[in-house]
């Protein structure tokens, strides 16, 4: 036997193989970065125009998947390790972990009663909390430990999706090239370095296994297969207990019933045959949509609770209308597929714009969508195409703004699911392009290679952006346009750290962005007084007022206020203004 050829016992994974075959080490290799297909009968280096093959019934060395697996969950703390050298984060972190006495405690008895009860940080998610407790009762409030956790549950979601694609595509190089996509992409790095977002890294977690579950399901549906359906739907609620966003997971598993597992019985004809029948057994869409009942049933269940717990359940905590918000969301979609091809500019918040939003955006943006929309439902005959995009528009709908909760127009963290869905339409899109075109064999694992160390190099720059909380603000401010949250805080960290007259020049930013911002007003309004403009100060009080909403600091502003109303010579603003610090305090 030649020296670059050995032996391989072949698993069917999913299924029964009947053969050994001698494998060549070096057409694998090309297989596995080409996206071609392996299957029992032979090694076909050339990718498919469809996935013609039964689900299930395919082969591929243990070795080989195993290998590939260890790649990207090496690869993946490898890039993501800088971060254990990293600070909590002054945004959310207090809340989730250094300033959360429940959860400092660990898991004990008091924190889990406290986990499923309560709704701290406006969501009700037991399982985020206990993995937050867990932490701590290793690792104490130590960072590095904390950073660390984030950056195993980011490579074991890579990994698991990796081993979902593969059993349900029977595509090893394809399944590899969107898991190593999902690992490297600097969109995620928000996801992984902010510890307040573990919440999104753990319900990913059960989002994907219930995928791999409802394909286990798909083989004996029905009432005989109620024990596994009902796995599935616990996954489910065990990943909406981690963060609501999987809401969706219906709707992709009707998309997972028109492929890969092709359950679905169209109602419309297939300009080609999309392969032979899969092994599933055929449903008609009215009976795959009644099989989500149960599924739909939780998901009301939990916008319920979710909405209880962020108070968005009445319109006047949406700061602006349904006519603006819509107008963002489409901008939006637009705005996160040119992240997902030239992730630059990423920040930790992206400013609603608000009334600011021009028509011919939105019109724009809306003509983009609709002509993508329309060319993957002509391109249908390659099922991946609808999937993968229906997938990207869907996932993101619960967090694309709709209904407005938090300052922001889009997020990073909201990416971190919805993003499959392009990774997979890439990736399959792409082989079968150089399938088509008969590119040289070593054209694509050139270009796959490249593309991954260069997001690789941008990942990493990423995550040293997250190194400190001044370093991440100020880079905000930077990337994003009138910004006044980030150059609020990183006034906040300036005079905090004893730089007072740089952080009153951000505060000055701040307020020439947002003028009746309560906290740059009142910063500017202190300093003013100290310097003696008693007028200017006076003036930067009452703007301060005007949005302030803790009673507390409105008492001490009243007190500043008595005060300068004194010094000025203004006698009885100064007594009207003392009588209402007095009465808040006796109020509070």
């Amino acid at each position: 036997m030649p020296t670059n050829s050995w032996r391989n016992d072949l698993i069917c994974i999913g299924g029964n193989c009947e053969a050994r075959h001698r494998i060549s080490t070096r057409c694998s290799l090309i297989i596995a970065l080409a996206g071609g297909q392996m299957n029992a009968v032979a090694l076909d280096p050339t990718p498919v125009a469809q996935s013609q093959h039964k689900p299930g019934r395919f082969s591929v060395t243990h070795k080989q998947a195993l290998g590939l697996s260890l790649v990207l969950l090496a690869a993946t703390i490898a890039l993501y390790f800088p971060v254990i050298h990293h600070p909590f984060t002054n945004m959310d972190d207090m809340g989730y972990v250094y300033e959360n006495l429940h959860v400092q405690q660990g898991l004990s008895w008091p924190t889990i009663k406290w986990a499923l009860l309560t709704f701290d940080d406006n969501n009700w998610h037991p399982i985020t909390w206990f993995s937050h407790a867990f932490d701590c009762q290793l690792f104490g409030i130590v960072p590095a430990g904390h950073h660390m956790m984030n950056a195993a549950w980011h490579a074991i979601d890579v990994v698991t999706l990796f081993w979902v694609l593969l059993l349900a595509t029977g595509y090893l190089g394809r399944s590899f090239m969107v898991a190593a996509l999902f690992a490297v992409h600097p969109i995620n790095v928000e996801s992984v370095a902010w510890m307040a977002e573990r919440k999104t890294l753990v319900s990913t977690f059960f989002f994907l296994l219930a995928l791999a579950a409802y394909r286990w399901y798909a083989r004996q549906p029905g009432r005989r297969g109620l024990w596994r359906y009902t796995v599935v739907a616990l996954l489910f609620v065990l990943g909406l207990m981690a963060k609501p966003q999987i809401i969706t997971l219906p709707c992709v598993l009707l998309l997972w019933d028109y492929w890969p597992l092709q359950r679905m019985d169209t109602p419309w004809r297939e300009p080609v045959a999309a392969g032979p029948l899969s092994q599933f057994p055929r449903k008609s869409l009215w009976w795959l949509i009644k099989e989500q009942i149960p599924l739909l049933v939780i998901c009301a269940a939990s916008a319920l609770v979710t909405m209880k717990a962020q108070r968005v359940g009445r319109p006047q905590h949406w700061p602006y209308t349904m006519s603006i918000r819509a107008g963002n969301s489409i901008v939006a979609y637009v705005r996160y597929i040119g992240k997902a091809f030239w992730p630059s500019h990423l920040a930790i918040i992206y400013l609603h714009p608000g009334f600011s939003l021009k028509y011919w955006q939105v019109a724009a943006a809306a003509a983009v969508l609709l002509v993508i929309t329309v060319l993957v439902i002509v391109g249908r005959r390659y099922r991946y195409l609808p999937v993968g995009w229906f997938w990207f528009l869907g996932t993101l709908v619960p967090t694309i703004g709709l209904m407005q909760v938090g300052r922001q127009a889009l997020a990073d963290r909201y990416a971190y699911q919805s993003f499959l869905g392009l990774f997979i339409l890439i990736c399959w899109g792409a082989a079968d392009f150089a399938r088509q075109k008969q590119w040289p064999k070593a054209v694509l694992p050139t270009v796959s290679v490249t593309i991954l160390l260069v997001l690789a190099v941008v990942t990493h720059r990423q995550i040293g952006v997250w190194g400190d909380n001044l370093t991440l603000w100020s880079h905000a401010a930077q990337v994003t346009q009138d910004n006044w949250v980030a150059e609020d805080m990183v006034a906040g960290l300036l005079l905090t750290s004893g730089h007072h007259d740089e952080a009153i020049a951000h505060y000055y930013v701040v307020a020439a962005i947002n003028p009746t911002d309560s906290g740059a007003n009142l910063a500017i309004a202190i300093d003013q007084q100290g310097r003696g403009n008693l007028q200017e100060a006076i003036r930067r009080y009452k703007l301060a007022l005007i949005e302030m909403d803790d009673p507390l600091e409105e008492a001490k502003l009243y007190q500043n206020l008595s005060i300068a109303y004194r010094d000025a010579g203004e006698i009885p603003q100064s007594a009207e203004a003392f009588a209402k610090m007095k009465k808040l305090r006796r109020m509070h």
